[in-house]
């Protein structure tokens, strides 16, 4: 069976990660992508759990060995997939779900044929900024550039399949499974199930084409609130 490969980018902030610990629990024959990165632990972070936690030599290595299916620099530290998760989804049978930037996901499309990518959107710019102050991870600057990085982000929504609105989570956990098995009918997989109409119309409201409507006032936030002072 060759893999479904699920794409899922976001900004910081917009629930990303509750989503696919969602999808994780709720969907069967997902194998996730642990991450490589740079970066420093952060909180109760552990090594290979949230991400695996590499220094700066040992990850140009990586890109060096060609065993990377993608990486981009984020904050000044890499961050990278690393290739012997599709193989291992694909000897298990399973789908792969990657949770990857805008960088990241525009290379895995340009080098794997039988991806979905799917966008997830905060409600506004405010709300956004919200979440992220309700964190409490983050410096004032590091909010700032975080909010930044998401204007420059959500322009390319467009690039994506799908696109999902985080306004309510039970809503986009939904919306987001109903994508996931959709796909799985529409590329014949050995893993569909559920009902097939039912999960088309869900998945099919979803389209990044049926939604710019609903999108454009969430970008307009952004350009709102950036123009006054940002």
């Amino acid at each position: 069976m060759t893999p479904v490969v699920f794409i899922i980018s976001a900004p910081s902030g917009s629930g990303k990660t509750t989503l696919v610990r969602r999808l994780m629990g709720e969907v069967r024959g997902l194998h996730f992508s642990v991450s490589y990165t740079t970066r420093s632990p952060r909180g109760q972070e552990q090594d290979g759990r949230e991400y695996s936690f590499v220094n700066r030599e040992q990850f140009e290595e990586m890109i060096e060995q060609g065993r990377l299916l993608e990486w981009a620099t984020v904050f000044g530290n890499y961050y990278g997939t690393a290739r012997h998760f599709l193989e291992e989804a694909e000897a298990a049978k399973q789908d792969l779900l990657l949770d990857i930037d805008v960088q990241g996901a525009e290379q895995v499309k340009s080098r794997v044929s039988n991806t979905v990518s799917i966008f997830i959107l905060p409600p506004s710019r405010p709300e956004l900024e919200a979440r992220l102050r309700h964190r409490s991870q983050d410096s004032e600057a590091v909010i700032r550039k975080r909010l930044r990085d998401a204007q420059r982000e959500i322009v390319g929504y467009d690039r994506y399949d799908y696109v999902l609105i985080n306004d309510q989570l039970e809503q986009s956990a939904a919306f987001l499974r109903s994508i996931v098995l959709h796909e799985r009918w529409r590329h014949g997989s050995d893993l569909a199930e559920g009902d097939p109409s039912l999960l088309r119309e869900m998945a099919e409201g979803c389209r990044t084409e049926r939604l710019r409507s609903q999108v454009q006032p969430i970008l307009e936030s952004f350009q709102h609130e950036m123009s006054g002072g940002e």
